[in-house]
């Protein structure tokens, strides 16, 4: 599993994986599809960073983070998503076992991510995978816990 960093040419293939969730979509914008502007202030907003998560030769995921946080000086995950085609195969575990290994390379002694908590599936996930909660808080009048890892 490799990353490839998200450009302005290759947008059209972040609208095709951002829309093959609608659920998600609805969930975080109350939509189930986002438009091309709507992604290109997603994904090259010039505060996070965004990668393609490419296994062999195909995009079957995305992964967005912030490597400080300046409200809180952490680095945070943004969004781990992968295409609605390859649900349910590992690909996340996969991707994010990959995504921490260079973060521990990096010597970030932790990462934090924010989960809305009405994505139950997220929540166990991301718990499964060693994240604990330490707040609740809200984005878009929208209930989100907050969890964080220690790396070692």
């Amino acid at each position: 599993m490799k990353f490839e960093r998200v450009t302005a040419e290759t947008l059209a293939a972040v609208l095709d994986i951002v829309n093959s969730n609608p659920a998600y979509n609805t969930m975080e914008n109350d939509t189930p599809s986002r438009t091309l502007e709507e992604v290109e202030s997603e994904f090259l907003n010039g505060e996070s960073e965004s990668y393609f998560i490419i296994d062999g030769d195909r995009k079957i995921g995305l992964i967005d983070f912030l490597r400080n946080n300046p409200n809180d000086g952490c680095p945070w995950l943004g969004l781990l998503m992968i295409h609605g085609d390859c649900h349910a195969a590992g690909y996340g575990r996969r991707a994010y076992a990959s995504f921490e290994e260079q973060f521990v390379k990096l010597q970030y002694p932790k990462l934090r991510i924010g989960v809305f908590r009405s994505n139950v599936k997220a929540l166990a996930f991301w718990k499964s995978l060693g994240f604990d909660p330490y707040k609740t808080s809200t984005w878009r009048g929208k209930d989100v816990d907050c969890l964080e890892k220690e790396l070692s």
